[in-house]
């Protein structure tokens, strides 16, 4: 068996979890939720919910990871006492296995169209109108190239290990994905209606803090955006020290996670009111603001096209950014059925990333192909219902199967006070009994009410 990788440092880990979870529906997700529900109302819900919902969940699969310092399906096993227990472990990181592939799947897809757009704005600059045209042209060609083009990117960088790959490349992208963001909200803040973007997202509306469905869509923004359920943060702990404090390092996580969020909500949330005050359409029929892949791709381009000259420079490092975002989380998605293959058969990591890789990427082609039937079957199944079951079952293995005496042993390693910590009075009780039951709730509210 290969040698397992490690972080080799604590910021590593941070920068390397954090971009796991700051991806691509981190950066369109979010700033659209905040407008459709009260502004900084759902900001506060959003806060609020990372911490009492997404939190226990992965600092669950941190501890989790640490402890079996193995893969998803072997973790659940070693924390399971008896045959029916490890059976089912077994088969619910073999399910993880399959949604995270799946999601990859989808996620180079989209991944692909960012690049594309990313060049579009070069070939704008350089009066290419042809090669503009068929980069943003939805076509079976461009999908192709460039989901492949993004494959290879996340596939070499997962090849080269934990520390020469994965914690490095973090450790490049995810301070370059800050600036471009923090240069893009000046940006955008000095255009004109950027005013109006800043108070739908900054003043609250508190009549809504207690609705059900905005509640409900920030518990379901909080689990997601985290990466949760589906073995990249318990991969991911996996390959932390023993000696790190456990505690502490998945608040860092969660915070810079949350911060990231709220930045976005600062660039696209002005922007799309600049782009209103430009004579872009930013309101649905129903009166909501767009959202999703029509609010990237419609949208947030319109705007660039309004702002003449400067619009394709602006229009590039923006896509720069998604790109940017959507490779921290790709990578840490195939990491998780490259760590199961390293670790259960005779494969190398360079090896395992490959295979693995082209394995996904062909299932990308099969979406491809039959994009109107498959693609948004296969996001529903994954994003909707799979990942809140596969975190529920992550809870109800942390609470119920695995002992809290072992569970104490590995949280003390890094943390020797932890005992007579708040955390530790509250953390153990609250991921057997209260998080259970809000992921269910949100999976009733998914599946017969939304």
């Amino acid at each position: 068996m290969a040698v397992r990788g490690q972080f080799s440092s604590r910021l590593g880990f941070i920068l390397a979890a954090a971009g796991s979870a700051v991806g691509l529906g981190n950066i369109w997700g979010f700033p659209t939720q905040v407008a459709s529900n009260g502004g900084a109302a759902f900001v506060l819900v959003y806060l609020v919910l990372t911490f009492i919902v997404a939190y226990p969940i992965l600092m669950a699969e941190l501890v989790i990871g640490r402890h079996s310092q193995s893969n998803m399906v072997d973790a659940l096993k070693k924390i399971s006492a008896g045959n029916i227990a490890k059976k089912i472990g077994a088969g619910t990181g073999y399910w993880a296995l399959i949604v995270v592939s799946l999601i990859l799947s989808f996620y180079m897809i989209v991944a692909g169209w960012m690049i594309a757009y990313m060049f579009q704005a070069v070939t704008e600059v350089l009066g290419w109108s042809a090669a503009s045209t068929w980069l943003t042209d939805f076509s079976i060609s461009r999908n192709i190239i460039f989901s492949l083009i993004f494959a290879l990117m996340t596939i070499v960088i997962v090849s080269r290990g934990v520390s020469s790959g994965i914690e490095k490349w973090s450790g490049r992208l995810m301070p370059m994905l800050l600036v471009l963001i923090v240069l893009l909200i000046i940006y955008v803040s000095m255009q004109a209606g950027a005013s109006e973007g800043w108070k739908a997202y900054l003043v609250p509306d508190f009549s809504k803090v207690l609705n059900g469905d905005l509640i409900l869509s920030a518990m379901g923004q909080a689990f997601f955006s985290l990466s949760l359920g589906v073995g990249s943060m318990l991969v991911y702990g996996s390959y932390v020290s023993k000696k790190e404090n456990l505690v502490s390092l998945g608040a860092s996580v969660a915070l810079v996670d949350v911060g990231i969020a709220i930045m976005s909500g600062m660039l696209i949330i002005p922007a799309m009111y600049v782009a209103l005050a430009n004579g872009v359409t930013i309101f649905n029929e129903a009166g909501q603001l767009i959202g999703g892949d029509q609010l990237i791709f419609t949208v947030i381009p319109a705007l660039f096209e309004t702002m003449g000259g400067a619009g394709d420079y602006v229009s590039f490092v923006f896509f720069v950014l998604m790109t940017i975002a959507a490779l921290t989380s790709s990578i840490s998605m195939l990491e998780v059925p490259v760590a199961f293959t390293i670790e259960s058969t005779k494969l190398e990591r360079k090896g395992a990333s490959w295979a693995i890789g082209i394995f996904v990427m062909l299932i990308s082609l099969l979406l491809i192909f039959n994009f109107d039937v498959l693609f948004g079957l296969v996001i529903s199944l994954t994003t909707q219902y799979s990942q809140p079951l596969l975190g529920l079952m992550l809870c109800i293995f942390t609470g119920w199967v695995w002992k809290r005496d072992s569970i104490l042993q590995e949280i003390k390693q890094g943390a020797d006070d932890v005992e007579s910590s708040l955390f530790w009075k509250i953390w153990p009780g609250y991921v057997r009994f209260v998080c259970p039951s809000l992921i269910l709730a949100m999976a009733y509210h998914t599946i017969f009410v939304g």
